[in-house]
């Protein structure tokens, strides 16, 4: 070969190669992020599929410029520090910590990686933030809560639903924080209502046959589930057993009127999960945690499974119907 013609072939490759160089020195790096969550992946498709959906709109795609290392504790809180644990050793920039429970496991493992919550209780009552407004440290997100007198309100709904029952069951998870001061609020709402209450205690999925035993003894004649992640991810049962036991039932998500509940009041969870991407994408950035204000809920939503009322043999008034924000029927 002349020494023209090498000298050809080697200013093409070397056009060809300087490109290819210079775009693997300024490509974008992968990113890395944990997700801590407390029921099972199948239990949390209805929050994982909005969050992912809002990921893409900001140009964050799972397996292309972001990996998300998922761990769920299938509904066992003993399992969650460990998971933490897991998480802060494959060094994620931050952990999306959905429920109370979770948020705790993640702040036990690390005080320096930023954690988003979505969906827990008020994170200045539970110690997470200094305020809503300026949380400062490493959390920020969206709460669930909007204030422990939601539980009046939903009774207030069944009530409506129910009118001749005059003694409703409240199940209620005391080892999770900030639920007492729901339950005062229910309580409150009660003696307003002229509604006697009884109280039940369900800290794992084992109690739940015993509770509704006792409801049953004491001829209960509505049930309000009260938020919780355990009930969540346990909900086919809870519902199961309200129809067994013929129980209209009110719950706070409407994975459970999805499921065959009779209804739900509270936040729009899917839309949290859906803002939250926002909350990464700009802490990868470069954002502090501290400085994002933490958002409490502005959307609620009241949703009426009509199929498990008429199986109930229960009519809902035209009065609440009228406030219905989705009927399934």
């Amino acid at each position: 070969m002349s020494a023209t013609r090498r000298s050809f072939l080697g200013a093409v490759a070397g056009a060809l190669i300087v490109p290819l160089v210079a775009r693997a020195q300024t490509a974008a790096p992968v990113r890395r992020i944990g997700w801590l969550g407390g029921p099972t992946r199948e239990a949390a498709q209805a929050f994982v599929q909005p969050f992912l959906q809002g990921l893409r709109e900001l140009g964050w795609i799972e397996g292309q410029n972001l990996i998300i290392e998922w761990r769920f504790g299938g509904g066992q809180a003993e399992r969650l520090p460990a998971l933490a644990a897991e998480l802060v050793r494959l060094r994620v920039e931050l952990i999306v910590v959905p429920s109370t429970p979770t948020a705790l496991a993640a702040r036990g493992a690390t005080a320096t990686i930023p954690l988003i919550t979505v969906g827990g209780n008020d994170p200045v009552v539970l110690g997470f933030a200094a305020s809503l407004a300026r949380p400062g440290g490493q959390f920020t997100g969206l709460t669930a809560n909007s204030g422990p007198e939601i539980a009046g309100k939903q009774l207030a709904l069944l009530k409506e639903a129910v009118p001749k029952a005059t003694r409703m069951a409240v199940l209620w998870n005391p080892t999770t924080q900030g639920n007492a001061l729901a339950l005062k609020e229910a309580e409150t709402a009660a003696r307003g209502l002229g509604t006697e209450l009884q109280i039940l205690e369900a800290r794992s999925l084992g109690d739940y046959d015993a509770a509704f035993a006792a409801m049953a003894a004491k001829r209960a004649g509505a049930l309000h589930v009260m938020g919780d992640v355990m009930f969540v991810t346990h909900r086919a049962r809870l519902v199961a057993l309200a129809a067994k036991a013929r129980l209209p039932a009110m719950y706070s998500q409407r994975e459970f009127v999805d499921d065959g509940g009779l209804m739900s009041y509270g936040p729009k969870f899917s839309e949290n999960f859906r803002r939250a991407a926002s909350y990464v994408d700009r802490i990868l950035k470069g954002a502090k945690p501290g400085d994002l204000p933490i958002e409490r809920p502005t959307a609620f939503q009241l949703i009426v499974n009509l199929r498990t009322a008429k199986a109930l043999g229960l009519g809902i008034p035209q009065t609440l119907l009228a406030r219905v924000d989705q009927v399934i029927e």
